[in-house]
């Protein structure tokens, strides 16, 4: 089977997965993994325009990756990840919202 999109990892989602225990980035890391094959609204979800997140479950902690999409490239749909952050609320914070459309703007501004 053939993926549906490839992931690239801005720095601040390294920073992210260095913080959290193995067991969490292993979760994390395979189910990003498994998004990348089927549809599931419980692994990738589209949350506002352009932002999209990767969710994890694990541990009853809630993980979530923020990222947009990059069709730019007609031969390979890129999924860029932004940053992470471990959920302690019912909603995502606006500010990371904002955070993430700001790095997507600056990535298409620099990719030009």
């Amino acid at each position: 089977m053939t993926p549906k999109f490839e992931v690239l990892f801005m720095e601040d989602v390294d920073e992210f997965l260095l913080m959290i225990d193995q067991k969490s980035k292993d979760k994390i890391l395979y189910n990003i993994e498994r998004a990348r094959y089927y549809n599931d609204k419980e692994l990738f979800k589209k949350l506002k325009g352009e932002i999209w997140e990767f969710r994890t479950l694990y541990n009853k902690t809630y993980f979530r990756m923020f990222a947009f999409w990059d069709k730019t490239n007609k031969s390979e749909t890129l999924v860029v990840a932004t940053h992470g952050i471990i959920k302690k609320t019912g909603k995502v914070p606006d500010k990371e919202i904002e955070k993430v459309e700001l790095l997507r703007q600056k990535y298409f501004k620099h990719k030009k």
